[in-house]
């Protein structure tokens, strides 16, 4: 396992966990096991509004509240920063993509984002993160 201090979560890992994402049950107990050990262990949890609007839209949609209530008992268990995007955060997030010229907007901005609160990893399940060299990205397939 990834050592760290301070791990950025990327929408997807929220998404395996509260939904048990039928989808891919594989990943649920991968991030389950990510998230108590980091917990057990003092570590540190981020992630951003970002990962909010991405993440509210499927239970909004589905009238399904009680995956709000679960992402917010998470964010709350795990004491994770949520953070909003400034200036300076959108002004590396456009650095970010100009030398990663595949990059999305909202990627980009959750990388600056991870950047600026000094995460050490980044967990995401978009592998075409892996090549950003100023944080260590892994995907939740790499879990152990």
């Amino acid at each position: 396992m990834t050592d760290y201090k301070k791990v950025f979560v990327d929408t997807a890992p929220f998404i395996y966990f509260i939904e048990k994402n039928t989808n891919n049950p594989q990943y649920y107990d991968k991030v389950k096991n990510f998230f108590m050990n980091g917990y057990n262990n003092d570590k540190e949890f981020a992630t951003s509004v970002i990962t909010m609007e991405e993440y509210f839209v499927f239970p909004y949609r589905n009238n399904n509240h009680s995956y709000i209530d679960m992402f917010n008992r998470l964010v709350a268990t795990t004491n994770m920063d949520i953070i909003e995007i400034s200036q300076e955060i959108a002004k590396k997030a456009a650095q970010i993509r100009a030398e990663y010229k595949g990059f999305k907007a909202m990627d980009a901005l959750q990388l600056a984002v991870a950047c600026f609160e000094c995460c050490d990893l980044f967990l995401t399940n978009d592998k075409q993160l892996r090549q950003f060299q100023e944080i260590k990205c892994i995907t939740v397939d790499e879990l152990e």
